[in-house]
């Protein structure tokens, strides 16, 4: 099964772990979008840009992708969001499944 996944990075740092998570199989493609948000931290309202990762991935893998992105990422508490897919283009389903395919996952952590 195929999820979406969002996380939000600081302004510029978004496409270093976009580049990482690809690189490590976690994910078949990436879009990276700037947004505007508000939010409390620290007993405060927070507004600022950001950097939106919308990832495609596997279902079965979003253990992995999620604590790695936790190691990675420079936030204490990450915005890791995983939504389903429930109804995909079949071919890019495919596509998604070859390119995160465990044996993948695998050949890239070595």
């Amino acid at each position: 099964m195929m999820i979406i996944v969002f996380v939000t990075a600081p302004k510029g740092k978004g496409e270093e772990i976009a580049k990482r998570i690809l690189e490590r199989r976690l994910a078949a493609c990436i879009n990276l979008v700037t947004v505007k948000s508000m939010y409390w931290w620290e007993n405060k309202i927070v507004h600022e840009e950001e950097d939106l990762l919308i990832i495609k991935t596997r279902k079965d893998i979003f253990d992995k992708l999620s604590n790695f992105i936790k190691e990675i990422h420079p936030y204490k508490v990450p915005e890791i969001i995983a939504l389903k897919a429930s109804d995909v283009n079949i071919e890019y389903l495919s596509w998604i499944e070859s390119e995160t395919s465990l044996k993948k996952i695998r050949s890239a952590e070595k």
